[in-house]
Parts: C-alpha cells; structure tokens; sequence
C-alpha cells in the first residue's frame, strides 16, 4: 500500500509534458489566428519557456531510468514497444516544436509553412499523449488498463493546458475575446475530472485478487482527492476572481494559478500511481 510519491518522477514527467501539450495547443491557435508581425514575435518569445518546461520533464523521465543511456536504449523497440512509442513521440513532439520554435526566432519560418508546422506539431502533442496512455494499459494492471486512466490523462491537459497558455500569453500581453474561452475549458474539464473521481472510486471496490483489495491500495484516497480539487480550485480562483470583476489576471496572479493547478494534479496524478496493483488472476465484479 501507498500513494505513489516514490514515482515522483514519472509523476513530474507526465503532468508536465500533458501541461506543455495543452499549452503548446493554445499557443498555436493564437499564432493561427490574425495577428500583427509584433504579436507573433512576442508570442514566440513566451513559447520559450514551453521547451524549458518540456527539458525539465524529460529530465525527470531519465532519472525514473536511472542513466542517460538507458533513454536512448528505451527507443531499440519503437514501434513494438509502447514506452519505446511514448520515448519516441515524445521526442518527436518536442522536436518538431522546439525546430519550429528556432525558426521562427531567427525570422527563418515562412508565415504559410509555419501554419502546417503548428498543426503537425499539435497533432503529435495529441500522439504523445495518447502514447502515454497506452503505455499504461498493461492487463495484468486492472486499477490501470481502463476507460480512467485516458480520462486522466487527457483531462489534465485540459486542465492544466489552459491555464499554462494564458499565463504565456498574458506574459506576451495578448489579449482577444478567444482568451476567454479558456478558463471556461478548464472549469468544465475540472467538473468532468471530479465525476471521473467519484466513478473510479466507486468502482475500486468492484477490483480484487485473491490477496489484494484496490480499495484499500490507498488509505488516503479521499483526502489526497479532495485536496488535489482544493488545490485546483484555489488555482482556478487565481484566474476567475479578475476576470469575474472584469479585470485582467495580473501575470503574478497566474502564475499562482498555475502553480496550485499543477501541484494538484501532481497529487492526482500521486494516487493515479499509488493504485498500481500487479495480480496473477483479478476478479472484477
């Protein structure tokens, strides 16, 4: 029994990288869309730290392996193997990003092959992500290998996503009545995560072996959720609060936001890995 703090770099690795990706998606609609040459260019400016944040994630994944080498041997099954596929499109995504990024900074991306840059490199975001899924639909995991762990997964970016692009686009200062969809994204994406909480709770109780209960994987389960919802709340209230008075977010302001969103999902994302159960033979039902 636990709660999957000792996966604390796994935990890093995925909630950030899922952050970068529903970020990153912010970013490139807000490029797609109208805008002046001077906006692009602040734009790009803020997308650095993108890339910085996506280093930061896949330096916690080579220290879940061990070596550096071990990174790079990760790739031999690509293709075969789904942690090889989740290496891989990783690195793709971040590749095709980051290139796209230096380009453009050096005033070397033409406007028409920038637009098919950014929608290639949105849609390997959305195949890393689903690569990560994958990696965890192991049969011999029944708390892991269903509907639920996609629904993390994805709902984190929604979540997360979100409030990572405001808080680049308003250090950017851009500003369009686009913007304002965003926090309304992440609210509905919150309440869906929270029902999503109340099944897979319940359905706990439905998943046994004949020396191991789910239920009882996590003595903690209700109280790390309810302070994952009370610290995504409180971020989400960094960003409503200014905008319910009719004001601008202060950058200070979301950068708060963002923080408290993501130790949320990081403690989220702490039960999502305290529920690993390894059985022989599983009775669901």
């Amino acid at each position: 029994m636990g709660n999957g703090w000792h996966e604390w770099p796994l935990m890093v690795f995925t909630v950030l990288g899922q952050c970068v990706v529903g970020a990153f998606i912010v970013l490139a609609i807000a490029l797609l869309t109208h805008r002046s040459v001077e906006e692009h260019r602040r734009i790009h400016l803020s997308m650095f730290f993108l890339w910085v944040l996506m280093a930061v994630a896949f330096i916690a994944s080579v220290l879940h392996l061990g070596s550096p080498l071990r990174a790079f041997n990760s790739l031999n099954r690509l293709g075969a193997s789904p942690l090889s596929n989740e290496i891989g499109s990783g690195s793709l995504f971040f590749a095709l990003g980051g290139i796209y990024w230096l380009l453009a900074m050096i005033n070397k991306m033409p406007r028409a092959l920038g637009k098919i840059w950014l929608v290639i490199t949105m849609l390997a975001g959305v195949g890393f992500v689903y690569a990560m899924c994958r990696v965890y639909e192991i049969s011999t995991v029944p708390t892991w290998d269903n509907v639920y762990t996609a629904f993390h997964f994805g709902l984190t970016v929604l979540i997360g996503g979100p409030v990572l692009g405001y808080l680049l686009l308003r250090g950017a200062n851009i500003s369009g009545c686009g913007l304002r969809l965003l926090p309304a994204i992440s609210l509905i994406a919150l309440v869906v995560s929270m029902a999503v909480v109340v099944m897979q709770s319940a359905g706990l109780a439905d998943i046994n072996s004949s020396v191991q209960a789910a239920s009882t994987l996590i003595p903690q389960y209700g109280t790390l959720s309810a302070w994952r919802l009370v610290l995504i709340v409180l971020g989400l209230g960094c960003w409503y609060c200014p905008l319910i008075l009719r004001k601008r977010p202060a950058l200070a302001s979301m950068i708060l936001a963002f923080v408290l969103v993501f130790v949320g999902e990081l403690i989220g994302r702490a039960i999502f890995y305290g529920l690993h159960m390894t059985v022989g033979m599983a009775v669901s039902g």
